[in-house]
């Protein structure tokens, strides 16, 4: 088994990003592409092959390609995101997942966001959000359901989407934050908290049993080595102005 990370370049108009609960501040779009290098080659250390899906400079969010799509083992859905001007992002990103599986698509006037799709073993959590609205987690479940998945709407509040609240460790556990998400959501799955200075800790990328994370977020680190995650951490911090985490900022699957 070998692992794929689908990026995308940081579109020059970064700037201009969709933002909802976080305040805009000034960002550094050649840090932020710098960063972004970093944490593409975090993903090769961790055995990615990363491709790039052709860059879209006029889409401001188009970093963020988690939110385009929501890749399985068996098949691929094309999100419908739920904020307009993001939704030309998706053709891109189709083209490229074709060769590699089967898609599926989400349609009006159901809205999806991967960023509000945690997939844990056959448990899909997804997150009630301004992005993701019940008809686009109903289409889900009718799509995923013949492969033997299991949506489960999930309440989000406070934050964008529900992978900002929480994250899977594994299969059998999530890191939350429980301002954002309630733990008992997630049953049966252990719910293991960020440290409550770290509201925004919550976010890590897995790749097999390794994990990937921001390095702005040392006390929810320690907890997680201290349980015995092997954790590699990346700058993120000028992607985080435009809202976005390390999940983010990619498509990871098995080939």
């Amino acid at each position: 088994m070998s692992w794929m990370a689908f990026t995308r370049a940081v579109s020059p108009s970064l700037a201009a990003c969709e933002l909802t609960h976080v305040a805009r501040t000034p960002i550094q779009v050649d840090r932020a592409v710098a960063q972004h290098a970093r944490y593409e080659d975090a993903l090769r250390r961790l055995g990615c092959a990363v491709q790039r899906v052709a860059p879209a400079p006029e889409h401001p969010d188009a970093v963020f390609i988690e939110d385009t799509a929501v890749v399985l083992d068996e098949m691929a859905v094309i999100t419908r995101p739920g904020a307009e001007s993001r939704r030309g992002e998706t053709q891109a990103v189709a083209l490229a997942l074709e060769p590699h599986r089967e898609l599926r698509a989400i349609a009006a006037p159901g809205t999806l966001d991967g960023g509000d799709v945690l997939v844990a073993g056959r448990r899909i959590f997804v997150g009630r959000t301004a992005r993701s609205n019940d008809d686009g987690i109903a289409q889900l479940a009718a799509l995923t359901a013949p492969f033997g998945y299991e949506v489960i709407p999930v309440e989000v509040r406070g934050c964008l989407h529900l992978k900002t609240a929480a994250t899977a460790l594994d299969d059998g556990a999530v890191l939350h934050n429980p301002m954002w998400v309630e733990p008992a959501a997630f049953a049966p799955l252990t719910a293991h908290a960020v440290h409550p200075d770290e509201p925004m800790g919550a976010n890590v990328v897995r790749v097999g049993e390794r994990l990937l994370y921001a390095e702005a977020y040392p006390r929810t680190l320690a907890a997680m080595r201290a349980l015995g995650y092997d954790v590699v951490t990346v700058p993120a911090d000028e992607l985080a102005k435009a809202e976005g985490a390390v999940t983010c900022c990619s498509l990871i699957f098995r080939e």
